[in-house]
């Protein structure tokens, strides 16, 4: 009974033409090879599974193909084939980190100096070089600085930071990148059409994003998939074996930001526990959305039409502003650091939930806050007079669920007055995000949002109180209530006054004379994300 050959083997590149998403290596060795102009050294870097020993035995192939030196090796000579067999004797790989001692080393060069047995070149491939002594090195060293012409190295290595300086100077270096997901993806699609399986491209996608670049790795995956789904891959099997947090999850979970809804943020998070969810992947997952969220606001033809959940990546990009999801971005992150130092993971996922409600912008909370039911009871608000209010620094009672009037008694500006009162942490913050209802120098009254009522601690109202004290010269009344603003608190304002020059320092930019014409003359591109207004 045959033995099934796993994919990873069986569909390896052969020659350059095969070779999926290293153009730039291709393209120099092709014009090297086509132009005989070897080296005597090559280093090829780059992570674990992006083809480095592929590279090298096609390299390999190139330089003794029995039709000469050429970029388009035959595959059907016998050295081509007895390389693609790995019998060819004249090819001798090492790999480093089983061989580290300089006796290896020296046995391997002392054969180098004597002629190929049949072929046009002797190539040595060693593996993980970065892992050899530095004694070995020294000994490769010597053959690297006088080569004898017959023999041709392909050194390959996931650190070439550990590489001697002396060793890398003398090789022609090649640095092999991450496998965009999407060529990995139709690379994955080919195979399994040729293969005869069925699979969807959703499942594909999956196994492309958990490969994180490697196509060996992809197709270890794939075989796994393949087995798991009993000869098919489909997108619930695929999740299922590599444990990926349902996207659907995450989706609601920022859905429930944008209603400012804690208690359906927890209620996810009970539900993600039940099931047994990893809370380390959820933040990984997440994170990862984020970034096609950024994507789709700053360059929406980075996500392609037929990528999973696309209708609510751009639903979201045009609900959250650009610098709300950089935020949660990366609040992910640290999120995810620190959820080894939580109590459990369950309190680090939940917390790192909570930190984005927090940081929620007052207008978007307040905008979605119509749509669903308020978290506290809501009672009608008379005028000024007759308005009921809290007792100071004591209690918080609701106010109307309808918008409050900015009040002006005096010349006395609120978002003003915060920057004269010198307050810090969380008091600040408070105090940024209340809206003055009665402001005078007798009486201040602050509205704050249901979102931020987290905030109302009595040290902080103590904090705002002592601070105007001390600026306006006497005591003043303070009271603070719960309840719907306008929108306009001193951090609305800011951000406002933000966009504003933002656009002002972009619309001067698109202006001025020499850009104007870099445009015309050089169909030159204004990256409008890395013009930032002048801070005075």
């Amino acid at each position: 009974m045959s033995q099934t050959q796993v994919l990873a083997r069986k569909w390896r590149p052969r020659n350059f033409l095969e070779l999926t998403g290293q153009e730039h290596v291709v393209r120099a060795l092709t014009n090297a090879l086509e132009q005989n102009r070897l080296h005597h050294a090559y280093l090829l870097t780059g992570t674990r599974g992006v083809g480095k020993t592929t590279i090298a035995r096609i390299l390999a192939k190139s330089l003794n193909c029995e039709k000469g030196v050429t970029a388009v090796p035959c595959g059907t000579c016998a050295a081509c084939e007895q390389i693609d067999a790995g019998s060819f004797i004249d090819l001798i790989e090492l790999d480093a980190a089983s061989n580290t001692q300089v006796d290896n080393m020296r046995e391997l060069l002392e054969n180098a100096l004597y002629a190929p047995t049949s072929a046009r070149f002797k190539i040595y491939i060693i593996d993980e070089v970065h892992m050899l002594s530095k004694s070995a090195f020294n000994a490769m060293l010597k053959t690297l600085e006088e080569p004898p012409a017959h023999v041709k190295f392909v050194l390959a290595t996931t650190d070439p930071q550990k590489i001697p300086i002396t060793v890398l100077s003398r090789c022609l270096q090649f640095n092999l990148k991450q496998i965009p997901q999407p060529q990995i993806t139709e690379n994955l699609r080919k195979i399994l059409d040729q293969e005869n399986i069925r699979s969807d491209m959703t499942s594909l996608q999956l196994i492309a994003r958990a490969a994180q670049g490697s196509m060996r790795d992809a197709l270890s995956l794939l075989d796994q998939a393949i087995a798991f789904g009993q000869g098919q891959v489909e997108e619930a099997g695929v999740r299922d074996m590599l444990g990926i947090i349902d996207q659907s999850y995450l989706f609601d979970l920022l859905d429930a930001l944008v209603q400012s809804d804690g208690l359906k943020l927890l209620a996810l998070a009970d539900a993600m526990e039940v099931q047994c969810l990893s809370f380390d992947a959820a933040l990984q997952d997440l994170a990862a959305l984020l970034h096609r969220i950024a994507l789709a606001q700053t360059i929406p033809q980075a996500i392609s039409e037929d990528t999973p959940e696309y209708a609510r990546i751009i639903k979201l990009a045009q609900i959250f502003a650009p610098d709300d999801i950089q935020l949660f971005y990366q609040i992910a992150l640290h999120g995810r650091s620190d959820l080894s130092l939580a109590p459990d993971e369950y309190a680090g996922f939940t917390m790192t939930l909570l930190r984005m409600l927090t940081f929620m912008p007052d207008d978007l909370s307040s905008a979605a806050q119509s749509q669903r039911t308020p978290s506290i009871p809501i009672k009608p608000c008379e005028n000024q007079d007759a308005q009921r209010r809290t007792e100071p620094l004591q209690t918080v009672e609701p106010l109307s669920d309808h918008t409050h009037a900015p009040v002006n008694v005096s010349n006395l500006d609120w978002p003003q007055l915060i920057q004269q009162l010198k307050l810090s942490g969380m008091a600040k913050m408070l105090a940024q995000h209340s809206e003055a209802t009665v402001l005078s120098a007798e009486k201040i009254a602050l509205c704050v949002p249901d979102l931020h009522k987290h905030l109302l601690e009595k040290k902080y109202q103590e904090k705002i109180q002592t601070a105007l004290n001390a600026y306006l010269g006497k005591s003043v009344e303070l009271n603070f209530s719960v309840g719907s603003v306008t929108g306009l608190t001193p951090v609305v304002l800011q951000q406002r006054e933000e966009e504003v020059k933002q656009a002002q320092a972009v619309a001067a930019i698109e202006q001025d004379p020499i850009v104007q014409q870099l445009s015309e003359n050089f169909d030159a591109k204004l990256i409008v994300s890395s013009i930032k207004p002048i801070q005075k």
